[in-house]
């Protein structure tokens, strides 16, 4: 009797959504409903305030989500704990991730760990916005750079490295810039933003550029400079066969930023379940580090 209705509210509670929790547990909308208010009137609070447009937590209701997140996270871990002793890890891993690394890096290697093993299943969101992970159910994120949330706990998975490169064209053309003072006479093919990250000695350095091209495409940058449009900054996984090919030329090596760190973050309060400990040692083992 005390557990009727805890699943339900839980799951409201993260999707903001009778409708979304209704389709995660696999039952009706209405069943949702009547298990989140028969669970309001055994506590007698209210736990939800509702409108037309709007599901939120009343502040009787955060406490009691906090508690009951964490008591459905100690029964997910002592079952995977228990089955893991019976048989291979198993289960649905959810996670997200940035879109293009996810489509060029991440999930062929979610593909081949799949091949591993028969039993898990993956459910992969993939997102430039920063999500919420609690509210969204998921076991962890990928992401890239900097980390600023402290509350997560993170693991290092592998990093990245960013080139500037342009096509031999475009070299024979323009010529190649020797220092970062010189990409103000060139032609610069930019991103969501109109600077470039740089190391100069031991300093930081972002400088800000500028030409004919913006896009919020790697892709469509790529394009531009394999067509002797200009100069591009890029990750590795955008450009690396075509250095390799020599499609493009990279150059300004001297200045060229660290490695940015690839990381796998996840709750404090979530210990990775052994389904998500293969998959983070999956990864460590085929990501450059």
């Amino acid at each position: 009797m005390k557990w009727e209705g805890i699943s339900e509210f839980v799951y409201v509670a993260e999707y903001e959504s009778f409708t979304q929790a209704a389709k995660e547990l696999g039952i009706s909308i209405a069943q949702v409903s009547r298990q989140v208010s028969a669970l309001e009137k055994r506590l007698n609070i209210k736990l939800f305030y509702r409108t037309t447009r709007k599901i939120s937590l009343t502040e009787e209701g955060q406490v009691f989500y906090q508690h009951c997140r964490a008591v459905l996270d100690g029964l997910d871990a002592a079952e995977q704990a228990v089955s893991t002793l019976q048989s291979k890890p198993q289960g649905r891993i959810k996670l997200t991730a940035p879109v293009t690394f996810g489509e060029q890096q991440l999930l062929p290697l979610i593909n081949d760990f799949m091949l591993q093993y028969p039993d898990i299943e993956v459910t992969a969101f993939l997102s430039n916005q920063k999500i919420d992970l609690v509210k969204g159910g998921y076991d962890l994120a990928v992401r890239i750079g900097r980390l600023r949330d402290s509350t997560m706990m993170v693991k290092k998975l592998g990093y990245r490295t960013s080139y500037v490169c342009a096509s031999p064209d475009y070299i024979d053309e323009f010529g190649v810039p020797q220092t970062l003072a010189d990409l103000s006479q060139h032609n610069c093919l930019l991103g969501s933003v109109d600077y470039w990250h740089f190391k100069e000695g031991s300093a930081d350095r972002n400088i800000r550029v500028s030409g004919r091209v913006q896009y919020n495409s790697g892709y469509g940058l790529v394009d531009a400079a394999l067509k002797g449009l200009g100069i591009v900054q890029l990750p590795d996984y955008y450009v690396q066969k075509y250095l390799e090919s020599g499609e493009l030329v990279s150059f300004l090596d001297d200045y060229r930023e660290p490695e940015e760190g690839i990381w796998a973050v996840y709750p404090q309060n979530r210990h990775p379940l052994p389904k998500v400990k293969v998959l983070l040692q999956h990864l460590q083992q085929n990501l450059p580090l």
